[in-house]
């Protein structure tokens, strides 16, 4: 594989960092290469804004252009012109290259308010542009997207840590199921791009693990990375698969009377969270964090 692991924590000693170290060096054990955007280390810039874009010229037709100062910034069409023209700053061609290069991403990072942090939403802002990932179209005129896109052809694999344990994040859990949770990213950015969404790999109560169970996470995700190019995707549905009218909606002898994220998948419904066991043996218990850097690992 060729992986691009993109990782957004702020703490080089925490407990996400140690297990990308974990994920990266069995990566490199099985002969896999990789690249890594580690954003916070990077001082990614995480806002998109007026810099990302190439305004239309003024006068062209089909823009709003008030009479105050020429064209409004229209978020979508200036980051396709800027990407056709190759405007676009250097830091968001760079992973874009990353991008064209890979055919795994991994997507590492702790939920935060049930969402990844803000440096990595702006990641996913700045550089699945227009024309780049999304916004292509077939040779019949429809649009490529939900199983098609920019970015088809490649996994991704959520990495991610929680401070509740499994059962509040199960389909009856006050959090939330967490492949529900997860949703705006796993069938939103990935499968809206084309690419394969596998099971997120989650830590759950991340902030009181022993060193042992850390040991056992840290050895299940490299299992996981092992495992993964022969894993199954989750079976989400294809816009271009039959199962959706011409509104876009499931036809009514798909699961009749169902509703919510469960329905766009191609399997039974979950009974239980997507959660790796986590031994209760030191499986690899030099690989924990040395105490000597402290608890901080602890801290997601």
């Amino acid at each position: 594989m060729k992986v691009l692991w993109i990782f957004a924590h702020p703490e080089q000693r925490s407990l996400n960092a140690s297990l990308m170290r974990e994920g990266l060096r069995e990566l490199a054990e099985a002969g896999h290469e990789t690249r890594v955007s580690d954003l916070y280390a990077m001082g990614w810039k995480a806002v998109l804004d007026a810099a990302d874009l190439r305004p239309a010229p003024t006068g062209t037709s089909g823009t709003d252009s008030p009479a105050d100062g020429g064209p409004r910034l229209l978020v979508g069409a200036g980051q396709e012109r800027a990407y056709a023209t190759d405007t676009q700053p250097e830091d968001v061609r760079a992973e874009q290259r990353k991008i064209a290069w890979a055919d795994t991403l991994v997507c590492h990072f702790p939920l935060w308010w049930f969402g990844p942090p803000a440096v990595l939403k702006g990641w996913f802002d700045r550089v699945l542009v227009q024309g780049f990932a999304f916004g292509l179209h077939g040779a019949d005129g429809r649009p490529l997207r939900y199983g098609d896109g920019g970015l088809s052809g490649r996994r991704a694999l959520v990495v991610t840590s929680v401070g509740a344990r499994a059962p509040g994040f199960g389909p009856r859990g006050i959090h939330g199921y967490v492949g529900d949770v997860l949703w705006p990213l796993l069938h939103g950015t990935f499968w809206y791009t084309g690419m394969a969404a596998h099971e997120p790999f989650v830590v759950y109560g991340a902030d009181r693990l022993t060193a042992e169970e850390y040991g056992g996470y840290a050895s299940a995700l490299r299992a996981r990375l092992r495992a993964l190019p022969q894993e199954a995707p989750i079976g989400f549905r294809s816009e271009r698969g039959g199962d959706y009218d011409e509104t876009l909606t499931l036809r009514p002898s798909i699961e009749p009377g169902a509703s919510g994220p469960a329905v766009h998948e191609r399997r039974p419904v979950r009974t239980s969270p997507p959660v790796r066991p986590t031994p209760r043996s030191a499986a690899r218990p030099a690989t924990a964090p040395a105490a000597s850097r402290s608890a901080d690992w602890c801290s997601r």
